[in-house]
């Protein structure tokens, strides 16, 4: 089974940005649809948008839209999530998670997930 881990995680305050990173332990990355997800204490768990096999094309959730971006290098095998003008209502713990069976996934069902980055945003 594919393992995925994040990094990249930590505080930051209001306005500021973060990178993540998914790294697979799979030379075969880019044969998976890749998706972050976040969930912040006693909510349930939020897509936060996905990006296909190749990279080529990309979903967002319209509250990360136009301030969060992913992208891959499958040659590294690993998928980032640039996040700018960050809020303090980002605040969670962010998942990625893989999916071999559709060029894009979005929302889910996920094959595989990785343990989770904590990203938290003062105001």
């Amino acid at each position: 089974q594919v393992q995925l881990v994040e990094s990249g995680g930590g505080l930051v305050q209001a306005g500021g940005s973060l990178s993540l990173s998914c790294a697979a332990s799979t030379r075969t990355f880019s044969s998976y649809a890749v998706g972050w997800f976040r969930q912040a204490p006693k909510k349930e768990r939020e897509f936060v948008g996905a990006i296909s096999k190749n990279g080529g094309s990309t979903y967002y959730v319209p509250s990360v839209k136009g301030r969060f971006t992913i992208s891959r290098d499958n040659a590294k095998n690993t998928v980032y999530l640039q996040m700018n003008s960050l809020k303090p209502e980002d605040t969670a713990v962010y998942y990625c998670a893989a999916d071999p069976s559709r060029e894009m996934v979005v929302r889910g069902p996920y094959y595989c997930w990785g343990q989770g980055t904590q990203v938290t945003v003062s105001s």
